[in-house]
């Protein structure tokens, strides 16, 4: 069984020689184990410092796409070097590489598709208190976009198995970890949580600029992708509650019609009419999308098979672990 560990790296040049030191060169259940460093566009010597410290294998990217793109790039790459699990972290050594034995043992095992490491974010000290009570009710929120328990929905420390690497796809500009997650629980994947540990804080994070804009950013991926995956249950909730206030006015006006004062109250028929109208809409735009979401399925699948004979499966004799 092969072990990749991919790590993506935007002018890490200072930080990255510490996290491949730390990293397993050996665990139990794996026969081989590369490192894979994608360089997203560096302006410094990220990619030759990766050469020099011990990376296996370095993907340049010419300019820099973005944590999401390079993320995705990893995946693609490690598929096609023939990984059996995929190991992602960050490259400012925030994860400690002895927990990646953590991550990989229910994947060894049998027991998980997907393995993210849990920070226990409400504890974490280097967090203001606003910022872990922030992400304790983010991956709330997309615990149930995603219909799975999520303790740590922003933690970028995860192991992958081959079957579940070739089935994601990453559509988003921002970051995987909030997309990925509800992918996972749209197509029922197993996923599994594990206790890690954190290094000390080597620099500011440079994803979540600041609170305003990491909520705004956050917000718009998870509704995004929770319609994207659940179009039926967003549109007809939706056209629920627009239904359910047209009623409301309804019988507002009919109660008022039968005390014969109906006369003053045209306004609430109308707005009535004009609510319950759109939400028959929405409601029909829902079973539109639902539709749609069919088709992406199917597309999707042929893309899980286009890619599954082009890298090879986990059970494709033709590659070698």
């Amino acid at each position: 069984m092969k072990l990749i560990i991919q790590i993506p790296a935007y002018n890490e040049e200072a930080t990255l020689p510490q996290t491949l030191r730390d990293l397993p060169r050996s665990l139990p259940g794996v026969d081989q184990i590369e490192v894979l460093v994608v360089d997203d566009g560096s302006t410094d010597r990220t990619a030759e410092v990766a050469r020099e410290a011990g990376a296996d294998h370095v993907v340049r990217l010419k300019q820099n796409q973005g944590l999401a793109a390079a993320f995705s790039t990893g995946l693609e790459t490690a598929l096609r070097l023939g990984a059996d699990i995929i190991v992602n972290t960050d490259a400012d050594n925030q994860y400690r590489g002895e927990d990646i034995a953590r991550l990989v043992r229910p994947i060894v095992d049998g027991q998980a598709d997907i393995v993210v490491g849990d920070r226990g974010v409400a504890a974490l000290e280097h967090f203001s208190p606003l910022k872990r009570w922030l992400q304790k009710w983010g991956s709330w929120v997309v615990g149930r976009a995603a219909g799975i328990p999520i303790p740590d929905a922003t933690s970028g420390f995860r192991a992958l198995s081959r079957e579940a690497a070739l089935r994601l796809t990453v559509l988003s500009d921002y970051t995987y970890t909030l997309e990925t997650l509800i992918q996972a629980g749209a197509r029922k994947m197993r996923v599994v949580y594990v206790p890690v540990r954190t290094n000390p804080q080597t620099r500011p994070s440079r994803l979540i600029r600041s609170i305003p804009s990491f909520l705004a950013l956050s917000a718009v991926t998870i509704v995004r992708f929770y319609t994207m995956y659940r179009p039926l249950r967003v549109f007809t909730a939706v056209g629920g509650v627009l239904i359910a206030g047209g009623l409301a006015l309804g019988l507002r006006f009919l109660y008022f019609y039968l005390q014969s004062r109906g006369s003053g109250h045209v306004q609430s028929l109308i707005l009535a009419a004009i609510l319950t109208i759109v939400g028959f809409q929405v409601c029909l735009i829902g079973l539109v999308a639902d539709l749609i979401q069919m088709n992406r399925r199917m597309l999707e699948e042929i893309l899980h098979r286009v890619r599954r004979d082009h890298l090879g499966s986990e059970d494709d004799p033709r590659r070698t672990a």
